[in-house]
């Protein structure tokens, strides 16, 4: 942390700036954020770990490609590329995911409209990636990206955060399961995403518009992708299938905005359902990695709700009997 800070408090002396610097509360990320001003206004500071210093490059590239698309994200001010800094624009303090969950049920549906309309936007921004032969038209959830978040789960709830490795043949199992669910999920990876779009990285700002952030990580992958996060990540009380469905026609109707083509209604909920159990299982090892590595319990509630999901889904797809053996068993011992 105090390197960090070091870092930029270097990059402020070499450039002339005498400005307080106040530190940003991270989220699950491992870049810190800080404020100060610069030439009269206020400014956020990126700082990257040197060990992730080619995420800053992602950033810059994929904030660029954003940007020529009319997409709402931060203006890039400054960037040391020595330091792994970036000085992008102060869009305030304020979190979408708060205000979700302190609105009533008209305002919540109103501000998840206008964050799918954000991914529709996202989604038509596909050809111009390609075109440009951004860093984020390289990149795809593919078998082995599917795989690894898939693992990633495996290993961080099991032996990481309950410390109770899998079987050797189950583990087996789930991996042949995890194997035909990916397979499935690339051959749908068409679509430009964000990866990580769900509350926390929307905010609302100074004029009360929606803000995109942590968008360093796009890439190619399902049109279902997004949304499945926006809907379902971090949620602690299951949303209802009555308004999922009326989100799901929002999101259809965003993407013929944009001049994106139809589903057939059978294949998108099929694919949904399929990003659904893959998404939240990525997420609940991302829940129990914060929670057991770096001490971030407030996380755990949202272990056993990614669970729920994942175990209603499976239930009504009667799909991937490891997987949902393995869940029961899960949602038994937390009862």
């Amino acid at each position: 942390m105090l390197l960090l800070r070091e870092r930029l408090e270097h990059y402020l002396a070499e450039n002339g700036i005498d400005s307080p610097i106040v530190q940003l509360t991270p989220d699950a990320s491992t870049r810190r954020y800080f404020r100060f001003q610069r030439d009269g206004r206020s400014v956020v500071a990126c700082v990257y770990p040197d060990d992730i210093k080619h995420a800053a490059h992602n950033y810059i590239d994929v904030t660029g490609l954003f940007r020529r698309n009319g997409l709402p994200v931060a203006d890039v001010f400054d960037f040391d590329e020595v330091r792994a800094i970036i000085v992008v624009e102060d869009l305030g303090d304020t979190i979408l995911r708060p205000v979700l969950e302190q609105a009533d049920d008209t305002k919540r549906t109103e501000l998840t409209c206008s964050a799918i309309k954000l991914i529709a936007q996202i989604q038509g921004a596909t050809s111009s990636a390609n075109e440009s032969n951004s860093i984020a038209s390289r990149l795809k959830f593919d078998v082995e990206k599917l795989m690894w978040e898939l693992n990633y789960f495996k290993i961080h709830y099991f032996s990481t955060y309950k410390k109770q490795p899998l079987d050797a043949e189950i583990d087996s199992e789930l991996d042949a399961e995890f194997m035909q669910l990916s397979s499935e999920l690339e051959n749908a990876a068409t679509t430009l995403c964000h990866r990580d779009f769900h509350a926390a990285n929307l905010m609302i700002d100074h004029n009360g518009d929606l803000r995109i952030i942590d968008h360093q990580d796009a890439r190619m992958g399902s049109p279902t992708y997004d949304l499945v996060s926006l809907l379902l990540d971090r949620v602690t009380d299951l949303p209802s299938d009555e308004w999922l469905n009326e989100m799901k026609s929002v999101f259809k109707e965003e993407r013929r905005k944009v001049g994106l083509a139809d589903f057939e209604p059978v294949d998108f909920d099929h694919e949904f359902d399929l990003q659904t159990i893959q998404r939240c299982l990525k997420a609940a090892g991302t829940f129990s990695f914060q929670s057991a590595v770096r001490e971030k319990a407030y996380f755990i509630p949202f272990i056993d709700p990614m669970f729920r999901i994942v175990h209603s889904t499976l239930t009504r797809i009667d799909r991937f009997p490891t997987i949902r053996k393995v869940l029961e068993a899960e949602l038994a011992a937390a009862e």
